[in-house]
């Protein structure tokens, strides 16, 4: 088991990664101060893991709740439904959910602990790979809204992460390629040593090799870890976690949430992304090249949806809790593993990228 610290302090929360560890209660139990436990996970998740956590739990007060699965069920709808499970069991303050699950699964579980009677306890355990090396770690919380993705939520950090790496094992491809965005993102914003490991390993990650799937997570998770402890509420450098973002959540938006999984519309986004940093003169046509090429070894699309227009991108993207005064703020690469926070660039660029992606 390799063990992290996100250092926030009275804040501050370990990251745990390793095979078995829905088995290991010695994982969860230092991070339940009281017995009432809630399991929230998704009908995919649950024939899987849930009764394996529930006996590792068997001690506690367990309940679990079991939502659909898909980005569609991201809603304020079915965060009720955990505020429904939790008060019609009594739960207390002291109480604590565990995510089971990816990346939607924990945002809802993560905004309904920093919701209920103002904020409880919660774990998170992620399922996916997206969620083990990126939405797990740093505490943002939240739901869709129809107009815009991630716009309620909360920044509500977990007392623990606890990711089980065997449980990528019944990962389908499609998921695995939609965690690799995020895997990809940290090599070009900040880490260019790391970018170059993924491009020589490549094979090896998206065959599953134990070693190297360990290796891209451990790396992933310490540069979000440090990330996030340098700037916990995105008041500054977290917000370059958002690469090829503002791009990818207005496809997840247009095309309707669920259509594109959330990696698949980062991956093109990025593409976007390098190529806007390209036609500002920041870096060369090799470099996009390259990123492109990495993007489609992984099996992501590296271009924005036919169905979506370059007007359409944009009316999206104007919805972008990075706009400021009326103003598309994107993350963009000076170079290869060095990114900026950027609103300062001609308006025509962006749109000449939209048009010719």
């Amino acid at each position: 088991m390799i063990t992290l610290n996100v250092d926030l302090q009275q804040r501050s929360y370990p990251i745990l990664i390793g095979p078995a560890l829905l088995e290991e209660a010695n994982c969860f139990l230092p991070h339940i101060p009281g017995r009432q436990v809630l399991v929230v996970t998704n009908e995919t998740i649950a024939p899987l893991y849930l009764d394996k956590l529930k006996n590792t739990l068997h001690t506690m007060q367990i309940r679990d709740l079991i939502l659909p699965d898909g980005e569609q069920y991201k809603t304020l709808e079915t965060l009720n439904l955990i505020f429904d499970k939790l008060l019609q069991e009594g739960f207390d303050r002291s109480c604590t959910l565990i995510a089971l699950g990816g990346g939607v699964v924990g945002d809802i579980t993560g905004f309904a602990a920093a919701s209920y009677q103002r904020g409880v306890n919660f774990i998170q355990a992620p399922t996916t790979l997206l969620a083990q090396v990126d939405s797990s770690v740093g505490g943002k919380t939240g739901v869709n809204h129809s107009l815009g993705k991630n716009m309620i939520g909360a920044f509500y950090q977990p007392r623990a992460v606890i990711a089980d790496t065997n449980t990528l094992n019944t990962l389908d491809d499609r998921q695995l390629s939609a965690g690799m965005a995020e895997v990809i993102k940290y090599g070009l914003i900040r880490d260019d040593k790391f970018l170059g490991w993924l491009e020589a390993h490549v094979e090896q990650i998206m065959q599953r090799d134990p070693a190297h799937l360990a290796e891209a997570i451990q790396r992933s998770c310490i540069n979000k870890a440090e990330v996030v402890t340098a700037d916990e509420l995105e008041s500054g450098q977290r917000a370059l976690l958002n690469l090829g973002h503002t791009y990818g959540h207005a496809i997840e938006t247009g095309m309707g949430y669920g259509v594109w999984l959330h990696g698949e519309a980062v991956g093109a986004g990025i593409c976007l992304a390098v190529q806007h940093s390209a036609i500002l003169g920041w870096i060369s046509e090799p470099d996009v090249k390259r990123v492109v090429n990495l993007i489609s070894r992984v099996g992501l699309p590296t271009s924005r949806p036919d169905k979506l227009s370059a007007d359409d991108m944009l009316t999206n993207m104007r919805l972008d809790k990075k706009v400021h005064n009326g103003v598309i703020r994107l993350v963009l690469l000076q170079s290869v593993g060095n990114a900026i926070v950027t609103g300062d660039y001609p308006p025509e660029t962006l749109r000449r990228t939209l048009d010719i992606a």
